[in-house]
């Protein structure tokens, strides 16, 4: 790595440690004037296996896990789901998508994934997903996925 001060290129790593976004921040040492400095470290993800999601209505765009993350925030509000379970449920299902082959996946299966994860972590944000999902219209289509859920658990 470079340095961005005198130009050298040996530099020491001091200190590594993961980010959020799935980065890794990376503080460096120049070898040659010792002026510290911070990298970040991602990957790329090779073109051919780049997921296209084809939508409702037929349109096309890249997937974005992100979009998957936020449905699945605003599932488990002030429920008790850890922020790490959320994280972790939205790679769960890329690699689902991914280890499926192919590169085209339409927008219902992952609204499957996502439901079907949920269905296993909390009761409550399954339902508010559902509701959107699935356009819960009255009351009743709340009535009848409860009662789905309850069946479930008596088995």
């Amino acid at each position: 790595m470079k340095c961005p001060s005198c130009g050298y290129y040996d530099t020491r790593v001091v200190d590594s440690r993961p980010t959020e976004n799935e980065a890794i921040r990376r503080r460096r040492q120049c070898r040659k004037c010792g002026y510290r400095f911070t990298t970040y470290e991602t990957y790329e993800v090779d073109e051919k296996k780049r997921l296209i999601v084809i939508k409702k209505d037929g349109t096309m765009q890249m997937f974005d896990r992100n979009k998957i993350l936020i449905g699945l925030f605003q599932a488990c509000y002030k429920r008790p789901v850890t922020k790490d379970t959320i994280i972790h449920m939205a790679a769960d299902i890329e690699d689902e998508l991914m280890a499926r082959g192919g590169n085209e996946v339409t927008s219902d299966e992952i609204g499957r994934l996502v439901m079907e994860k949920l269905r296993r972590t909390d009761d409550v944000s399954y339902v508010r997903f559902a509701s959107v999902y699935r356009k819960f219209a009255a009351v009743q289509d709340f009535r009848t996925e409860l009662d789905e859920l309850e069946k479930e658990e008596g088995k």
